[in-house]
């Protein structure tokens, strides 16, 4: 089992949503109205007067063999829309109750 850890750009939301319900993966935490900047490129999402776009963030359990079809989908949407923002992490589960 994996965690996977998606921050995006608010826009995103329900397109992030449908992907992981389409992967089959029920469950999830959504944290919305999150602040951040990416690392790589970009402008900051902090919901200011000067950056007022914001991001939100999932959080999902998944089987490993889905981790794949996840990242893919997740890859692609941020290849269509590369200004949006959309980064992923996957983290290993040690122990689940």
């Amino acid at each position: 089992m994996k965690a996977i850890f998606i921050a995006y750009n608010q826009a995103y939301n329900q397109e992030i949503v449908e992907l992981l319900e389409n992967c089959g993966q029920r469950g999830y935490t959504v944290w919305e109205e999150i602040g951040g900047r990416g690392g790589i490129s970009g402008e900051p999402h902090l919901g200011s007067h000067a950056w007022p776009t914001q991001n939100h963030a999932v959080l999902s359990a998944v089987p490993d063999e889905v981790v794949g079809e996840v990242m893919e989908g997740l890859r692609r949407k941020d290849e269509a829309n590369p200004d949006l923002g959309l980064r992923a992490w996957v983290w290993n589960i040690e122990q689940a109750y």
